[in-house]
């Protein structure tokens, strides 16, 4: 049977359930005033499916308030449909694509992928915490995204943006548009999303040097010297996240704006960090996207023995 044969993708009932299941865990909670317990479900013919009221403010919900589900006539199991594909395409699923197998225009599939590529993203760096730690191995470079000069048959050449990323060997990645690669720009990054008691790799710029001083160790790779591996020292991991990123922009969605090029990287860095070796198959990673619809009312703990990131940051300045 096909993954999307599931009964929640096509009844709107069911999908209505599951999507309460992920954001009321423990019962339904009024988003107006919080209420718990005097919640009803009104279940007239022309009540829409999933309508409960609160009796202790009198205000009518459903499970979609507060998320980045609200303000849609999109049934939910729509929505359910758009996310699994979002999150199951290791590079990505165009709107132009979803347009033609939703059957909706574009407009429709253009708001649906970059409402859901909200939810991919993470809390405040404060809240997740810093990526490493001691044993850990954290992985930086950046690279630059953008059309060729000689493609070009005629207007103007659009410059290319920069992206920096972090990544941790056989764990999460976090990426950053930037304005350009210095020094002044890439520190505070690392400084707030790194714990100083990882290892740190890089090629040979010298925009990491200082940086570099701020972990267990810092070692490099000389690129230019066709050095790309010496024992435990590379950035093949995050050259190989690069790989992935660029052949989604490219392959895929052909162009992005600098505009909406900070909500593409957190979906590409979402499902890179809750890829199959991270634990997550096509079916987790989609129940933790669809937890992330609730907006930033997550509550994210920080890795244990972990300083937070502010305290991190206050260090090292």
């Amino acid at each position: 049977m096909s993954v999307l044969s599931i009964p929640y993708f096509h009844d709107e009932a069911l999908a209505v359930e599951k999507l309460e299941s992920l954001v009321w865990p423990n019962g339904p909670v009024c988003p107006k005033c919080g209420e718990k317990n005097r919640i009803g479900r009104l279940n007239g013919t022309s009540t829409k499916i999933g309508t409960r009221k609160c009796y202790a403010c009198r205000k009518k919900f459903t499970v979609t308030v507060g998320t980045v589900f609200e303000d849609s006539h999109i049934p939910v199991h729509q929505w359910l449909q758009v996310v699994h594909l979002m999150c199951a395409s290791k590079k990505g699923i165009s709107s132009h694509q979803l347009m033609r197998i939703m059957e909706v225009q574009y407009k429709t599939a253009w708001f649906m992928t970059h409402r859901i590529r909200e939810a991919m993203k993470e809390g405040s760096w404060q809240a997740i915490g810093p990526l490493g730690g001691e044993g850990y191995t954290i992985e930086a470079d950046e690279t630059y995204v953008g059309g060729k000069a000689a493609n070009r048959a005629f207007g103007p050449i659009p410059p290319k943006q920069a992206v920096m990323a972090l990544v941790e060997r056989g764990g999460r990645v976090r990426s950053f548009h930037v304005p350009n690669v210095t020094a002044n720009n890439l520190a505070p990054i690392i400084a707030r999303h790194t714990h100083e008691d990882s290892q740190f790799m890089t090629d040979e710029s010298n925009v990491y040097t200082h940086p570099g001083r701020w972990f267990v160790s810092h070692q490099t790779v000389n690129h230019s010297e066709k050095e790309y591996v010496r024992g435990d020292a590379f950035t093949n991991t995050i050259e190989g996240y690069f790989s992935i990123l660029k052949r989604g922009i490219y392959g895929v969605y052909q162009h992005v704006s600098e505009a909406h090029l900070g909500r593409y990287l957190a979906e590409f860095d979402f499902r890179y960090s809750y890829r199959v070796k991270t634990g997550y198959n096509d079916m987790a990673r989609m129940d933790r996207a669809l937890a992330g619809i609730v907006g930033k009312r997550l509550t994210y703990r920080l890795p244990s023995g972990a300083r937070s990131a502010a305290s991190s940051l206050q260090a090292r300045a």
